[in-house]
């Protein structure tokens, strides 16, 4: 199984993190190998055998596992007692400061986000791709982080793993106007008279404008269309997996 870490998270050794990519896994075809998404139609009991490969890999319980259905929103959930495994809730980010409790954020182009907090012990993930980032979803969790956990900004990390590049993302004209109607053009790049979205651009200007410091900012320079041999795309082709952002605080 062959999973990528972050250099800024490997700092604390109190956290259990990783992002996976397709391999190590016994799904068939076109979700092959380690998909561990349950919606997009693969087997389930061999996305349950991904699970388990992949919680004995990096030491937790797969029962404890929190992860989402994700809906392309800017909702955050404080991860509770009836968050578990069988029962995911319905957002785009968790946080929490539960202990043994791992995070998990499945992506297939979309960016996936760790983010912690060493002073005040607190985890969280999120989905942010098109819709999250025009919606600001990263906003909201370091919001959470400050109102609900009590963090100073300065003490929060964020590690972006692999996702759709600009120089794979084409969009329309409706989505270039709708980035300049958010004053987002910034991140939009035309080609050939074709518009290609940086969404990667717009997380990191959010989040600095969140006043997270861009030293405590880390994001992969991966893009998983570009890299579909490694990692699930679903622009590149279709039908396919997801790979995943995990974060636990040990």
């Amino acid at each position: 199984m062959k999973i990528y870490q972050s250099k800024l998270l490997n700092n604390f050794t109190n956290l259990t993190h990783a992002f996976t990519t397709k391999d190590g896994g016994v799904s068939q075809q076109p979700y092959n190998s380690l998909n561990v998404a349950f919606h997009v139609e693969d087997n389930s009991s061999d996305v349950k055998q991904n699970h388990q490969y992949l919680a004995k890999k990096l030491h937790y319980d797969k029962n404890a596992l929190v992860h989402m259905k994700q809906i392309h929103s800017d909702i955050i959930h404080i991860v509770d007692e009836n968050d578990n495994f069988l029962n995911p809730p319905t957002c785009d980010a968790l946080i929490t400061d539960k202990t043994d409790t791992p995070l998990m954020v499945m992506v297939a182009d979309c960016a996936p986000l760790l983010f912690y907090d060493d002073t005040q012990k607190v985890i969280a993930v999120a989905h942010a791709g098109r819709a999250g980032a025009f919606k600001n979803i990263v906003r909201n969790v370091v919001q959470s982080f400050t109102n609900d956990f009590q963090s100073d900004v300065k003490n929060i990390v964020i590690s972006i793993g692999a996702s759709i590049g600009s120089c794979c993302y084409e969009v329309g004209s409706e989505i270039y106007n709708e980035a300049k109607s958010l004053n987002l053009e910034y991140a939009m790049e035309k080609k050939d008279d074709s518009y290609y979205l940086n969404v990667g651009k717009i997380l990191k200007k959010q989040l600095l404008a969140s006043n997270i410091q861009e030293k405590n900012i880390e994001i992969s320079n991966k893009c998983s269309c570009c890299n579909n041999s490694t990692y699930f795309s679903y622009r590149a082709d279709g039908i396919t997996g997801r790979f995943c952002g995990l974060i636990m605080l040990q």
